[in-house]
């Protein structure tokens, strides 16, 4: 237990941390614009980071992502694998696509990724590659179905990193839940299935809204 539990969540903490990170600049500033500008979710900067520090760290080839929205997420992956690698990310919207599409080309890293256009259920099945990272970052009803497609799809020692755990603080609240009881329930749910998963060592960090990062075990 830490001296003081709830120390690293206070807003003063949180604001200095994000006041660290370097700001985004060109491409990816005018991606963060557009999505606040149009309600578009994305991920946090911090998390953005996290997923290229980690695939870097993880010296990843070949990522699977849930929810390509506008390519923000598929872009700091990209750019944290390696160099002959690729993102594999699955996305329903077609004018998600082509917007994710014209960011990425501008960032010179469309090469790097793969986008199949359906809706993750359908598509998961269907795969027969080994990835070294997954994200998730999509519908979070479905977010215990994405997990138990993906493990078979991940190899041993992989990351599985699931973006938007706490859900606003929603998660936390057993007594009264506000923010889309559907999904708010789901993700308790999926939480609890997640840090306690047999073939994952897994915990939920305190990371944008919630990080839940996993390893492969078996």
């Amino acid at each position: 237990m830490k001296s003081k539990f709830d120390a690293i969540l206070q807003p003063e903490q949180a604001i200095y941390l994000e006041r660290l990170l370097p700001k985004s600049e060109g491409i990816l500033a005018e991606m963060e614009k557009y999505a606040e500008a149009n309600n578009v979710p994305i991920a946090d900067r911090e998390v953005a980071w996290f997923l290229e520090t980690t695939a870097r760290a993880t010296k990843s080839k070949n990522c699977l992502e849930i929810g390509l929205a506008i390519g923000y997420g598929a872009a700091h992956l990209a750019k944290g694998i390696s160099d002959d690698g690729k993102v594999l990310t699955i996305e329903p919207s077609q004018q998600m696509i082509d917007l994710a599409r014209d960011y990425l080309d501008e960032l010179g890293l469309l090469g790097k990724v793969e986008i199949v256009k359906g809706m993750a259920l359908d598509v998961l099945p269907d795969l027969k590659e080994k990835f070294d990272l997954v994200y998730l970052d999509a519908v979070k009803t479905e977010y215990a179905e994405y997990l138990e497609l993906c493990l078979p799809l991940l190899r041993v020692g992989g990351v599985v990193i699931a973006d938007n755990l706490l859900w606003g603080g929603a998660v936390a609240n057993e007594s009264s839940v506000e923010k889309d009881e559907e999904s708010t329930v789901a993700l308790q749910s999926f939480n609890r299935m997640f840090v306690n998963h047999p073939q994952l060592k897994a915990q939920i960090l305190s990371v944008g809204d919630g990080l839940g990062y996993g390893v492969k075990i078996a």
